[in-house]
């Protein structure tokens, strides 16, 4: 009799649970059907480096789900965990690394949802042969993704060096030109000083990159980083201030070969293999380029009467300079969102922050948390659904669903993202999508056979002289 007592107990608990699990099991999927809806999934799926979830080995434990810092990438649905906002994906590998059965691995999106991005092999090699790319230009907007993708290409270059020199250095060319002195470009350029290559690093700008662009005291990596020659940080949040510093400790170092004020037209490659690039202060020589170039570029503009006045800008750096005033922010991005909530915070301002779309779905999720608490608390307004229609001196006049409103404006700032520099890619022969991967094997190969048997070969090989 006791027995059956124990067993009815025991059973009831079972169910109990049971029915709780299932009931929490219910919510996630809901949660993330919510989040999926929101993110639209099924018009935007991932647009390069993201996780590929085996499900037959996922367990369904969530602890991919949990450990993303940037929200909702991953959820739970029937118990195994799916991708639900690819596009938020910036490659932290946080859900692989987390994984306890290794059920997620981390690959590349499908060269049709990435037809805006150059094509680069698994060693970030472009369709030109020794034209690397670095960094965000690839897909990528992690710092350090850049920092290891800076190192490796550079490893690459240095194991073919030797067939590259042809046998021997040369003073008049170099080993690799680096453009870009941003985290990838750093990175590469301390692993070229670690492998002894002849190298050389340019930049328009200075040391930094966009990182100088950040906001004061933004913290642009929030995981442990290990640097070529300097081992890995210690701390695992670190601030661009922070970051700058080290720059700084980098371009003290003598054989850290630096050189800003280059602005690079056009990377040309010789018969000989070798790479010309041409800067605004004259030409360079090199058997390989690694382009650590910034995927933003120059910021994009809206294009509406009274843009061009001095109190519209495209970038905050320190949102402290402004104080008492009539702000509107234009945009639904991380950036935008930033800024408003930095200004905002600032004694006596008024912020207003402009979105085309009728809710956030771009954000990270500490930030929509944030500017969810700003709304509700009333210190930004945020006006969806509207555009700036023109600038005055004074205000700024917004359309409102089909409806004109004109709201007082000291400062206006616009984060509508930037222009990629994909016309320069082209120009110098970088293909985008799977078809230029076959263009580009087809060029190869032509150039192969017209150097070692002559062009009369490539008509004979049914190939047309181009």
């Amino acid at each position: 009799m006791d027995n059956l007592v124990a067993f009815v107990i025991a059973a009831a608990v079972l169910g109990f649970f049971l029915l709780r699990y299932k009931a929490k099991m219910k919510a996630d999927a809901a949660r993330t059907h919510e989040a999926a809806a929101k993110g639209k999934l099924h018009s935007e799926g991932p647009r390069a480096q993201h996780p590929d979830i085996n499900v037959e080995y996922c367990i369904g434990c969530a602890a991919c789900v949990s450990v993303c810092p940037e929200g909702d990438v991953l959820g739970m649905v029937g118990g195994k965990a799916v991708i639900v906002n690819g596009f938020k994906c910036i490659g932290h590998s946080l859900c692989a690394d987390v994984c306890p059965v290794g059920a997620i691995s981390m690959v590349m999106a499908s060269p049709g949802m990435r037809a805006d991005m150059p094509t680069l092999t698994p060693q970030y090699e472009t369709t030109v042969s020794n034209l690397f790319i670095a960094g965000e230009l690839g897909g990528l907007a992690l710092i350090k993704n850049a920092i290891a993708q800076g190192r490796d290409t550079i490893d690459t270059i240095a194991d073919r060096v030797t067939s590259l020199r042809g046998g021997r250095p040369s003073d008049s060319v170099y080993d690799v030109v680096i453009v870009g002195a941003g985290p990838a470009g750093i990175s590469a350029s301390l692993r070229a000083i670690e492998r002894k290559l002849n190298y050389i690093t340019l930049d328009e700008g200075e040391i930094g990159g966009t990182v100088l662009k950040y906001p004061r005291q933004k913290l642009v990596m929030t995981s442990p980083v290990e640097f070529p020659m300097y081992g890995k940080f210690k701390k695992t949040e670190l601030s661009k201030e922070e970051l700058i510093a080290f720059w700084n400790k980098v371009l003290e170092r003598v054989d850290f070969k630096f050189s800003g004020g280059h602005k690079v037209e056009d990377v040309k490659k010789g018969e000989d293999g070798a790479f010309t690039v041409h800067t605004s202060k004259g030409q360079l020589r090199s058997h390989a380029v690694v382009l650590a170039l910034g995927r933003a570029g120059s910021p994009r503009k809206l294009g509406v009467r009274g843009e061009e006045l001095p109190k519209v800008m495209y970038r905050l750096i320190e949102a402290d300079h402004y104080v008492n005033k009539q702000i509107l922010v234009v945009g639904g991005g991380d950036s935008a969102v930033e800024a408003a909530m930095g200004l905002a915070h600032q004694v006596g301002n008024k912020v207003t922050l402009s979105y085309r779309q009728e809710t956030f779905s771009r954000i990270k999720e500490r930030n929509s948390q944030r500017i969810a608490e700003c709304m509700k608390s009333g210190t930004v307004n945020v006006i969806f659904k509207s555009t700036p229609v023109e600038v005055k001196a004074n205000s700024v006049v917004l359309d409102v669903g089909g409806t004109q409103q004109e709201i007082p404006n000291d400062y206006m700032w616009v984060f509508a993202g930037g222009e990629p520099p994909t016309a320069f890619l082209k120009k110098i022969g970088v293909g985008f999508g799977s078809s230029d991967v076959t263009a580009a094997a087809s060029a190869e190969a032509k150039q192969i056979i017209r150097a070692k048997l002559g062009s009369s070969a490539l008509v004979q090989s049914g190939l047309a002289v181009s």
